[in-house]
């Protein structure tokens, strides 16, 4: 199945009209009784996809209007925030955290968790990769720089005695997005790649590519954050109601999820052909999926611990971090703010 470039000119089309978006609602910057949301059109984000093509969302809400934006980038997704532009998002916890940290009032919140692992290092057939002694020399790829997978591919490097080309080592780390990695995987002109769901699977089962060790395997207890559900600050603040709303369905989404996988995936399916113009295969839904918790649960030892990562590959500045006050907690009367103490 050639996926590949039906689905980058989709997502080509889906970053022009988010971008566009960003200046339409910067310019009117009126949005009463209206959430915009941001998600990415992959697996990992299923909550937001399952969510609201089941109304489960949209009934929650009532008279709220939801405004779905498409992305494939993190980093897209902070810029759009910080314009004022959407109010909530699904984005991996390396960009929430840059977000965070960024925002000079932190105006950056993480809401909840929306999955658990999802991502895996995936080895060309070609390639002669069966540890990491074999990595020098080799080219590798990871999406954006300063997302979550590109974080974990250089502290995995670090670890192992290794260094990017551009720091003076010998591994070559290309940071492109996931449907390039896809077309390079192709033709063989990259050893390997650092992926999140469902992209791997696409890899392994599509272009027989091999699957070295899922990340999670490198994880205590073998979770860790990879999708996370944020929100803008001064949203939060004037619309409690409508947020405490919104995740009730992020979590009752979870549980419908997790409940029905094969409807999950024929659903999903079916929002990938509308607006990619191309739907995958059963076998890498099903695979992709099983390779994912879907869970509320925002493993906050592991957000520290990326931010920890992060900070020492220098992409939080030079003045450290402190991730106090990142996470919002919703009840049933007030939106309370929860401690994550990190020093950096």
């Amino acid at each position: 199945m050639k996926i590949g470039s039906a689905i980058l000119a989709g997502i080509v089309v889906i970053v022009v009209i988010s971008i566009t978006g960003i200046v339409v609602d910067s310019a009117e910057n009126t949005h009463e009784n209206k959430i915009r949301v941001a998600y990415f059109p992959n697996i990992g984000h299923a909550i937001p996809i399952i969510g609201m093509e089941k109304g489960i969302f949209e009934n929650s809400l009532g008279e709220t209007k939801i405004e779905s934006k498409l992305f494939d980038s993190g980093p897209q997704v902070i810029e759009s925030l910080f314009a004022g532009s959407i109010d909530i998002a699904y984005v991996g916890p390396g960009p929430a955290i840059n977000g965070f940290l960024k925002s000079e009032n932190k105006s950056v919140k993480i809401l909840s968790g929306a999955a658990s692992g999802g991502a895996s290092f995936v080895v060309h057939p070609n390639s002669e990769i069966n540890s990491a002694g074999d990595f020098e020399g080799k080219r590798i790829a990871a999406p954006q720089i300063g997302n979550t997978q590109d974080i974990s591919l250089r502290t995995f490097l670090s670890e192992n005695g290794l260094k990017p080309a551009e720091k003076g080592g010998s591994v070559v780390v290309l940071n492109i997005p996931n449907p390039d990695i896809y077309t390079l995987f192709t033709k063989g002109e990259i050893d390997a790649a650092w992926v999140p769901e469902p992209w791997a699977s696409i890899l392994v089962l599509e272009l027989e590519g091999k699957r070295l060790f899922f990340e999670e395997d490198l994880w205590p207890e073998k979770k860790f954050a990879s999708v996370l559900l944020i929100g803008r600050a001064e949203y939060i603040e004037e619309n409690q109601q409508v947020i405490r709303n919104w995740i009730e369905s992020h979590k009752q989404s979870i549980k419908w999820i997790n409940e029905n996988p094969q409807e999950t995936r024929i659903i999903f399916n079916q929002f990938m052909k509308n607006t990619m113009g191309q739907s995958l295969s059963d076998a890498v839904i099903d695979e992709s999926l099983s390779n994912l918790e879907i869970t509320s649960d925002p493993v906050k030892d592991s957000i520290a611990t990326i931010a920890q990562r992060a900070d020492a590959l220098g992409y939080l500045g030079r003045n450290g971090y402190e991730l106090n006050g990142i996470f919002l907690d919703i009840n049933s009367n007030a939106l309370t703010q929860e401690v994550l103490t990190t020093h950096g």
